[in-house]
């Protein structure tokens, strides 16, 4: 044994001579004879843990990613000079950064491995401007601010984090445990993974701290606590060496079996291949993610090459294997040395330390040069290393595919993997996904805890405990008899709710109905008094059980599977009146009415008086005073009826029947208005006694925000009691209103419909659902099952089941308040300035001497357009029958000479008491029709006669 140690401690130092020199002889040649540098030495620093098997494995690859780098980059003129220090605990480890920065002036760092580590490093390189460089220090900046000379070359948690919420969201687990080693790091992951779980709705429903120098005593009290709660989702967060203790225990406690679900990080997934195969065997069923490393030759070839100098220079860590830690160092290297050469090779004066005041601190530390150089042009250096494409982004690995990955007795296998851009996928692929993704389905099988292929729920409930009200009205909701049997004689729209539920959820639970009873089968309290028992005597609770937010804060309580409000019914009085029909309008609107009328008769009178006079009838006095009144409303009557025979005459017509079309349209909406439409403006008021149902909480909704007295407040418990009271009166010791909730209201109106209305605003209610425990994870599968309940067709069924067939959903009218349902005259002042301007227009046009001359001369050009017409279309016909003379007229004019001008008189005199006139008027109209020459004529005379009478 010891003659093999001996053998490989010589080979060690020739292996490392020989990289020496081979280093020596690709750094410089000699010329005539002399020996001058040919590449400049950049010293960087790297810290590592001596007694880890990650200090041994990052040293390693540290070696072998700087012999590969000069060794493919020979002509290159920078060289990086590394400077190693062991350490194997906190204080030492700060202990030799200090004097790698302060002592060999180093211009960067490698290797912090922990959180405490990377914290003081990172201090001390910040006041160097020194960058420092860790593989383990992954989280993002949540508790501090980090110094800008810290890198991590290394994927953000945040990233992982999201992952994990996506997992959660797939498999429809909606809270997890985490268990977490207690670092400042994983705090700081924590709280990352609580913000991507509240962005998914998935609850952390417990966080337990363990210190990696906890003994196992304590790490298995932790686990039966947790085993004692309903949730069995557990997510680990731990390096590989606590969490490999933890699965031994948990192993233990019984919590690998069937019905658990356990996530690790890649905190443990990285470097499941370093753990022993007892842990591994523990692990069987385990879920994880871990850093996504694409398969190449160049990987396969190094990993082999690695194990065999691990043999070499690491004998005492071997048999374990390679991780993504190891090949983050090694492509750190790389980008280090890129970096250095990029900046050129740099005269020794300017690699010196600043030895300015200003530059020293208390622990003495200077100011390198060269570091913020280093800094800059390590954000913009990108290739394609072991782990992928190598890329900055503030101070961090681009974002790169996780891998889900499950535990078997033997070792692990991919199922799947996550990208940050389109969330879980069976398989990478180069084609993008439009949409995000949380779906497990296309997952390759899973092998559960406990050797399973089920897939765990998340919870673990043995049997629900439901607690029911025991209620003596409104049994509709629910029924609980009084000798009770067995519980599925309890009934009720409730338990068919909570019934229809259970058959919607996504797992199977066994329930046992339980009556909030006392030892006498009486109900044992109030609805508050039965919540207060949830989480204690029952698991749940099912009934009519309204959501209020002060109930909020003692249980959790589901999506509501029923309307909400509160509202307020009264006695249906309607009022018998024989005068209702005048009601739509006010006294104004009516005199306003009748004086148009009068108006417009009057006017019609003037209008027609001069043809009245060349009628052959004569009318007495009392008739001509009755056409004031008569004519305007039995214009309406008799439509059919030609009773003017001015053209003016019946231009106010015109008008007056669209002004009556309006009013009486007006007049009919406004009637239906008043028969059908609630006028009540109620109010509480203390004259009024109101009745509510026993027990609930409208009590002291009525006192605490509706100042109600409570002395009129009096409570019943049926719907019959309901109606007694309203019949009997407040004068006879009953009720004026009921004040309760919508679905109770529904029942009572379908019963007694035609007596009661309701009246009012709706006062806001959340309606009724089912209670839990706080912080519950039933909740949410409880909600999602109501709302799909609700959706159904099946809803209906269950409401004609439980209320009847003739129940209908309640459609409630908003109550009309107004100060005056009749409408008035200035409702209608447009209207009635409309009608009079057109009677007064029709006065001035018939009655006055310039009214009617525009009237003539309308006329006459009227004619005169109408005869332009006839020429263009029939000219030669009119050239062959007219042959005016020099004043204008026709010889077919004078020809005819009276008996035309009786003729036109005809047309312009029409009406009642001229029957000779109308019986000339319709000879002259079947006369015209004799032929074309005729028709031209006749214009042609109309014309002549337009003509002197404007001359005259």
């Amino acid at each position: 044994m010891i003659r093999f140690q001996g053998f490989v401690s010589v080979a060690c130092f020739l292996f490392y001579l020989a990289c020496k020199m081979g280093a020596a002889a690709a750094a410089g040649d000699g010329s005539n004879g002399t020996v001058a540098p040919t590449h400049y030495s950049v010293r960087i620093g790297a810290v590592l843990d001596s007694n880890s098997f990650m200090g041994a494995m990052i040293d390693v690859c540290i070696s072998m990613a700087h012999w590969d780098f000069y060794a493919t980059h020979a002509d290159y003129r920078t060289r990086l000079d590394i400077h190693r220090k062991y350490a194997h605990n906190d204080f030492h480890m700060t202990s030799a950064v200090l004097e790698l920065i302060k002592n060999e002036e180093v211009h960067s760092i490698l290797g912090p491995q922990t959180w405490t580590e990377g914290k003081l490093v990172t201090e001390l390189g910040g006041k160097a401007h020194v960058p420092v460089i860790s593989f383990t220090d992954r989280g993002g900046s949540l508790s501090y601010t980090p110094s800008p000379y810290f890198i991590r070359p290394a994927p953000n948690d945040l990233d992982q984090a999201k992952a994990f919420a996506s997992i959660c969201q797939g498999f429809e687990w909606h809270e997890a445990v985490v268990l977490y080693q207690d670092t400042n790091y994983a705090t700081r992951f924590l709280s990352m993974l609580n913000k991507a779980f509240q962005d998914a709705d998935i609850q952390l429903a417990h966080a337990v701290a363990i210190s990696k120098l906890a003994e196992d005593r304590h790490i298995m009290n932790e686990l039966k606590k947790l085993k004692k709660m309903q949730t069995r989702v557990f997510l680990v967060h731990m390096n590989a060496v606590l969490g490999s203790r933890l699965f031994l225990l948990a192993k233990k406690a019984d919590m690998m079996s069937e019905g658990y679900a356990w996530l690790v990080t890649d905190s443990l997934g990285n470097s499941l291949n370093s753990i022993d195969s007892a842990a591994i065997e523990c692990m069987e069923g385990v879920l994880g993610l871990r850093t996504h490393v694409p398969k190449t030759k160049n990987l396969d070839n190094f990993r082999n090459r690695w194990k065999k100098n691990m043999l070499l220079m690491k004998p005492e860590s071997t048999g374990r294997e390679l991780n993504v830690y190891g090949l983050w160092a090694y492509d750190t290297v790389w980008a280090l040395a890129m970096a250095v050469e990029t900046i050129g090779p740099v005269n020794p004066v300017f690699l010196d330390i600043n030895n300015s005041k200003s530059g020293s601190d208390m622990f003495g530390v200077q100011i390198s040069q060269i570091g913020p150089k280093l800094l800059r042009e390590l954000q913009t250096i990108t290739f394609q290393g072991l782990t992928g494409e190598f890329y900055l982004i503030d101070g961090q690995l681009k974002a790169s595919s996780l891998e889900i990955f499950n535990v078997f007795e033997t070792g692990d296998k991919t199922i799947g993997y996550w990208t940050p851009d389109q969330g879980i996928m069976p398989k990478l692929s180069s084609s993008t996904r439009q949409s995000y993704s949380t779906s497990i389905k296309e997952l390759k099988t899973i092998i559960w805890p406990g050797d399973s292929v089920k897939q765990p729920k998340g919870v673990a409930i043995q049997k629900l405990r439901v607690g029911v009200p025991k209620k003596y009205g409104f049994t509709e909701f629910v029924n609980v008899p009084d000798n009770l049997p067995n519980q599925t004689k309890i009934t009720g729209y409730s338990l068919d709710i909570f019934r229809a539920v259970m058959a919607q959820l996504n797992f199977s639970v066994d329930c046992e109905i339980i009556p909030f009873t006392n030892e006498s089968g009486f109900g044992n309290g109030t609805y508050n008094d039965l919540l207060h028992n949830v989480g204690k005597a029952f698991d749940i609770a099912v009934g009519d059980i309204t959501i209020l937010a002060d109930r909020a804060g003692y249980v959790d309580f589901t999506l509501p599977y029923s309307e909400s409000g509160t509202v307020l019914v009264v006695k249906n009085k309607k009022g018998k009146d024989m005068w209702s029909f005048v009601k739509p309008f006010r006294w104004d609107l009516w005199l306003t009415i009748i004086s148009t009328c009068i108006f417009i008769g009057i006017v019609l009178r003037l209008l027609e008086h001069r043809e009245n006079e060349k009628s052959d009838s004569a009318e007495t006095n009392n008739q001509k005073f009755g056409f004031l009144f008569w004519f305007p409303i039995s214009i309406l009557a008799f439509p059919e009826k030609n009773m003017v025979a001015s053209h003016w005459s019946r231009f106010v017509l015109v008008v007056w029947l669209l002004m009556a079309y309006i009013m009486m349209q007006s007049y009919t909406a406004n009637l239906s208005a008043i028969f059908t439409v609630d006028q009540l403006d109620f109010r509480f008021s203390n004259d009024y006694y109101i009745g509510i149902q026993k027990g609930s909480f409208t009590k002291d909704f009525l006192v605490d925000r509706l100042h109600v007295n409570e002395s009129k407040i009096k409570e019943y418990s049926t719907i019959e009691e309901y109606h007694y009271a309203m019949n009997k009166g407040s004068e006879n010791g009953g009720i004026d209103a009921i004040f309760d909730e919508i679905p109770y209201m529904k029942l009572f109106l379908d019963r007694y419909d035609s007596d009661y209305k309701i009246v009012g605003t709706t006062f806001r209610t959340d309606g009724f659902g089912f209670a839990f425990p706080l912080k519950s994870p039933l909740v949410v599968n409880f909600s999602r099952a109501i709302l799909s309940v609700t959706e159904d067709e099946n809803m209906n069924a269950i409401e004609q089941r439980n209320f009847g067939p003739k129940y209908s959903p309640f459609n409630q009218s908003d109550s009309v308040n107004k100060q005056s349902p009749s409408l008035t005259t200035f409702d209608f002042g447009g209207l009635f300035i409309l009608v009079a301007s057109a009677l007064l227009f029709a006065l001035f046009c018939s009655e006055t001497s310039v009214g009617q001359k525009l009237t003539e001369r309308v006329r006459y050009y009227h004619h005169r357009c109408s005869v332009f017409l006839s020429f263009r279309g029939n000219e030669p016909k009119v050239n062959s029958t007219a042959n005016p003379d020099r004043c204008g007229d026709s010889s077919s004019e004078k020809e005819q000479g009276p008996d035309d001008s009786d003729r036109l008189n005809l047309d312009d005199s029409s009406g009642p008491g001229a029957p000779a006139r109308e019986s000339e008027q319709r000879n002259a109209d079947i006369s015209a029709t004799d032929g074309q020459a005729n028709e031209t004529e006749s214009e042609q005379r109309d014309i002549a006669v337009s003509a002197r009478q404007i001359s005259s």
